[in-house]
């Protein structure tokens, strides 16, 4: 672990709740086992996933204040659900807190919870990481997505995608248009 990873790791233990903490840990560790696989950067897999949720502890309207802030666009969905925010948001905190200038490791934070149509190899790593990785154990299809995720990482992005909008429907909850338009792009994409 370079030493640029053990001091964010250390600021994190201080900075994050300690299951949001552990979860963080699940999230780094998994990201680093899917770059093994995949033949990505396993450094940059690991700082992604350190660093994807370093803005969920913002309260939601102190979110949509430093977004407004440091002109970051916030659309009606984030506006209505602030939680969402947090992605972005914490590109832009590991970009000026952390000093991380890698600009696919601040996309793949960017895009961790929405998805992005196009994702890149880091995007997909990451965003597949959050889901399964350990501590994690209420996500549909579980343990089919852990198994798939290191056998084909698109497929396991879709199927991620599909239980996830399947549980907003079924939950009435908001769908960002930014993970329908990803789903539909995964979907076309595996036909």
């Amino acid at each position: 672990m370079t030493e640029q990873l053990k001091k964010i790791k250390k600021q994190l233990k201080k900075e994050l709740e300690k299951d949001r903490y552990q979860h963080t840990l699940g999230v780094m560790y998994t990201a680093s086992c899917l770059a093994m696989r995949y033949e990505g950067d396993i450094q940059q897999a690991m700082l992604a996933g350190l660093l994807h949720d370093c803005a969920k502890g913002v309260p939601g309207d102190r979110q949509i204040h430093l977004c407004k802030k440091n002109r970051i666009p916030i659309r009606t969905v984030e506006r209505e659900n602030p939680s969402l925010l947090h992605a972005k948001l914490g590109a832009y905190l590991a970009k000026t807190e952390y000093g991380v200038k890698n600009a696919e490791v601040l996309h793949a934070i960017a895009v961790h919870t929405t998805g992005a149509p196009q994702m890149g190899l880091l995007d997909k790593i990451l965003f597949v990481a959050d889901y399964i990785e350990p501590n994690r154990d209420k996500a549909a299809n579980l343990a089919q997505v852990r198994k798939m995720a290191f056998e084909n990482l698109d497929q396991a992005v879709f199927q991620i995608l599909h239980d996830t909008m399947h549980y907003l429907n079924q939950k009435r909850g908001a769908i960002d248009p930014v993970t329908d338009e990803t789903y539909q792009y995964y979907r076309q994409q595996l036909r």
